[in-house]
Protein backbone atom coordinates (compact mmCIF):
# COMPACT_ATOMS: atom_id res chain seq x y z
CA UNK A 1 0.00 0.00 0.00
CA UNK A 2 1.09 3.53 -0.72
CA UNK A 3 -0.11 6.54 1.22
CA UNK A 4 -0.09 10.29 0.73
CA UNK A 5 0.07 12.21 3.99
CA UNK A 6 -2.09 15.30 4.55
CA UNK A 7 -0.17 18.36 5.73
CA UNK A 8 -1.51 18.37 9.29
CA UNK A 9 -0.22 14.83 9.80
CA UNK A 10 3.19 15.84 8.49
CA UNK A 11 3.40 18.64 11.02
CA UNK A 12 2.06 16.47 13.84
CA UNK A 13 4.60 13.75 13.04
CA UNK A 14 7.39 16.30 13.45
CA UNK A 15 6.14 18.47 16.30
CA UNK A 16 3.11 16.91 18.04
CA UNK A 17 3.18 13.14 17.56
CA UNK A 18 0.83 12.61 20.51
CA UNK A 19 -1.99 13.98 18.32
CA UNK A 20 -1.71 10.99 15.98
CA UNK A 21 -3.93 8.01 16.74
CA UNK A 22 -2.44 4.52 16.98
CA UNK A 23 -3.79 3.34 13.62
CA UNK A 24 -1.90 6.06 11.78
CA UNK A 25 1.20 5.67 13.98
CA UNK A 26 1.38 2.01 12.99
CA UNK A 27 1.30 2.99 9.30
CA UNK A 28 4.04 5.57 9.87
CA UNK A 29 6.23 3.03 11.68
CA UNK A 30 5.79 0.23 9.14
CA UNK A 31 8.91 0.28 6.95
CA UNK A 32 7.18 -1.89 4.34
CA UNK A 33 4.61 0.80 3.61
CA UNK A 34 5.53 3.68 1.32
CA UNK A 35 4.50 7.05 2.73
CA UNK A 36 4.61 10.08 0.46
CA UNK A 37 4.62 13.77 1.21
CA UNK A 38 3.50 15.99 -1.65
CA UNK A 39 5.43 19.00 -2.82
CA UNK A 40 2.19 20.94 -2.42
CA UNK A 41 2.43 20.41 1.35
CA UNK A 42 5.80 22.17 1.43
CA UNK A 43 4.27 25.13 -0.39
CA UNK A 44 1.31 25.16 2.03
CA UNK A 45 3.65 25.08 5.04
CA UNK A 46 5.85 27.84 3.63
CA UNK A 47 2.91 30.05 2.67
CA UNK A 48 1.10 29.72 6.00
CA UNK A 49 4.37 30.29 7.88
CA UNK A 50 5.09 33.47 5.91
CA UNK A 51 1.58 34.76 6.66
CA UNK A 52 2.02 34.10 10.38
CA UNK A 53 -0.68 31.42 10.39
CA UNK A 54 1.64 28.53 11.28
CA UNK A 55 4.05 27.98 14.16
CA UNK A 56 6.93 25.60 13.47
CA UNK A 57 8.30 25.36 17.01
CA UNK A 58 11.70 26.97 16.48
CA UNK A 59 12.31 25.73 12.97
CA UNK A 60 11.51 27.22 9.58
CA UNK A 61 10.05 25.86 6.33
CA UNK A 62 13.51 25.38 4.79
CA UNK A 63 14.30 22.77 7.43
CA UNK A 64 11.03 20.85 7.07
CA UNK A 65 12.11 19.15 3.84
CA UNK A 66 15.15 17.53 5.46
CA UNK A 67 13.20 16.60 8.59
CA UNK A 68 10.58 14.87 6.45
CA UNK A 69 13.15 12.83 4.57
CA UNK A 70 14.93 11.92 7.82
CA UNK A 71 11.59 10.69 9.17
CA UNK A 72 11.33 8.08 6.40
CA UNK A 73 8.79 9.80 4.17
CA UNK A 74 9.32 10.00 0.43
CA UNK A 75 8.69 13.25 -1.39
CA UNK A 76 6.44 13.12 -4.44
CA UNK A 77 6.53 16.18 -6.68
CA UNK A 78 3.42 17.80 -8.08
CA UNK A 79 3.92 17.26 -11.78
CA UNK A 80 2.38 19.06 -14.72
CA UNK A 81 -0.25 16.34 -15.22
CA UNK A 82 -1.69 17.16 -11.79
CA UNK A 83 -1.94 20.84 -12.63
CA UNK A 84 -3.22 20.48 -16.19
CA UNK A 85 -5.90 17.93 -15.31
CA UNK A 86 -6.91 19.47 -11.98
CA UNK A 87 -10.06 20.93 -13.53
CA UNK A 88 -11.49 17.39 -13.71
CA UNK A 89 -11.84 17.13 -9.93
CA UNK A 90 -15.49 17.95 -9.21
CA UNK A 91 -16.23 21.02 -7.13
CA UNK A 92 -17.81 20.45 -3.75
CA UNK A 93 -19.84 23.19 -2.09
CA UNK A 94 -18.49 22.71 1.39
CA UNK A 95 -14.86 21.96 0.54
CA UNK A 96 -12.81 24.53 -1.33
CA UNK A 97 -9.35 24.30 0.25
CA UNK A 98 -6.99 24.46 -2.75
CA UNK A 99 -4.15 22.61 -1.01
CA UNK A 100 -6.43 19.73 0.00
CA UNK A 101 -7.93 19.59 -3.48
CA UNK A 102 -4.47 19.19 -5.05
CA UNK A 103 -3.67 16.42 -2.54
CA UNK A 104 -6.98 14.75 -3.36
CA UNK A 105 -6.36 14.93 -7.10
CA UNK A 106 -2.76 13.77 -6.73
CA UNK A 107 -3.96 10.80 -4.66
CA UNK A 108 -6.59 9.85 -7.22
CA UNK A 109 -4.25 10.09 -10.21
CA UNK A 110 -1.45 8.17 -8.51
CA UNK A 111 -3.62 5.53 -6.82
CA UNK A 112 -2.52 6.63 -3.34
CA UNK A 113 -4.51 6.42 -0.12
CA UNK A 114 -4.78 9.85 1.48
CA UNK A 115 -4.22 9.91 5.23
CA UNK A 116 -6.22 12.77 6.71
CA UNK A 117 -8.39 13.76 9.65
CA UNK A 118 -10.60 15.98 7.49
CA UNK A 119 -13.97 14.23 7.23
CA UNK A 120 -15.09 16.68 4.51
CA UNK A 121 -12.70 14.86 2.20
CA UNK A 122 -14.86 11.72 2.38
CA UNK A 123 -17.17 13.24 -0.21
CA UNK A 124 -14.47 12.65 -2.85
CA UNK A 125 -14.64 8.86 -2.41
CA UNK A 126 -17.35 8.83 -5.08
CA UNK A 127 -14.79 10.45 -7.40
CA UNK A 128 -12.21 7.72 -6.88
CA UNK A 129 -10.40 8.89 -3.75
CA UNK A 130 -9.18 6.29 -1.28
CA UNK A 131 -8.75 7.62 2.25
CA UNK A 132 -7.61 6.54 5.66
CA UNK A 133 -9.28 8.73 8.27
CA UNK A 134 -7.54 9.29 11.55
CA UNK A 135 -8.80 11.10 14.57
Amino acid sequence: MKYLIDTHYILWSLFEPDKIDNTIVSIFKDENIIKYVSGISFWEISLKYSLGKLELFGTNPDEIFDKIKESGFKVIPVDNEIFTSYYKLPKKDNHKDPFDRVLIWQSILNGLILITKDTKIEQYIEDGLKIKLGR
